[in-house]
């Protein structure tokens, strides 16, 4: 008999802590769904002036021209640095860009990439350095064309065109202007439930070099993300593949976001190529401010 009074209170407080640990579950569960609503209330609710917008996770490596469905007065800085391993010398690479939406769902880009390579102690007899250069002066221009609320879908076209210069060393002795890069794209997005996100930007790129060759290729950009509940931090993968002469190279890059401000944010990147013969592993970081 006083075994039976023992075990009863102990079961009643186990069922008291297994009741409250439900409620404590539920309480979290329903704080992050009220988060999540108030999140994408912020971004896509319509003003009586403003067209619809679907939250979209932007990949942080080739990223996009401006936000899908864009709304006339976004704006934003980035700063890129990053670092390759070219199997006998290290490649960095920097970029500033500034991105604008001149009108709703219409946004445009200007970027300058540049490109310093260090060599190590020997390089293989195969192996040439190339010289450090300005890459480029980038102008693009992206249109949604499609922003669905219901199926949380945007679907848009774009165009980027380099100005490719010539190397640093090479400035004043020959023309800077070197060639040009035709790169017509285009993007499709979609958010499923409230976190998951997946993107696809293809197109091909054709690159025109004076008294030179003419090269194309196709590229195809694939990315999967999860976005954070009731932030704009998110993980995931971007996997960029190149088809050239019938062969096709990647490189997947892990990233993740993380939000300072609300309009402060890092992107951090690595790089794994599959074809390992001629590059290595990467690293790239992107710092995005937006201006209020």
């Amino acid at each position: 008999m006083k075994k039976i009074y023992f075990i009863v209170p102990f079961l009643f407080c186990l069922a008291n802590h297994s009741l409250a640990q439900e409620i404590n579950k539920d309480s979290v569960k329903q704080e992050k769904s009220i988060l999540d609503s108030l999140f994408l209330a912020e971004t896509e609710e319509v003003q009586s002036t403003e067209k619809p917008k679907v939250l979209h996770a932007e990949p942080l490596y080739i990223d996009l021209i401006r936000d899908l469905g864009a709304r006339k007065g976004e704006k934003e800085w980035n700063i890129g640095m990053g670092m390759t391993d070219k199997r006998g010398f290290d490649e960095f690479e920097a970029l500033i860009e500034y991105e604008w939406a001149v009108i709703d769902r219409l946004g445009l880009e200007i970027e300058l990439p540049a490109t310093f390579y260090s060599g190590r102690s020997s390089l293989p007899p195969n192996v040439e350095k190339p010289s450090n250069r300005l890459e480029s002066l980038k102008l693009a221009t992206q249109w949604s064309f499609l922003v669905s609320e219901k199926a949380k879908t945007t679907l848009a076209l774009g165009y980027l065109h380099e100005f490719k210069l010539a190397d640093l060393n090479q400035w004043g002795e020959e023309n800077l202007y070197k060639g040009n890069v035709f790169n017509p794209f285009f993007v499709a997005a979609k958010r499923w439930g409230r976190n998951f996100h997946t993107l696809i930007y293809t197109g091909p790129k054709i690159t025109q070099v004076f008294e030179g060759t003419t090269e194309a290729r196709f590229d195809i950009n694939t990315n999967f993300h999860y976005m954070l509940s009731g932030t704009r931090n998110f993980v995931g993968i971007e996997i960029n593949k190149e088809i050239q002469n019938g062969q096709m190279t990647a490189v997947l890059r892990p990233q993740m976001r993380v939000g300072f401000a609300e309009n402060f944010l890092i992107g951090i990147v690595s790089g794994i190529p599959i074809n390992r013969e001629t590059q290595g592993l990467s690293s790239f970081v992107r710092i995005i401010y937006e201006p209020h």
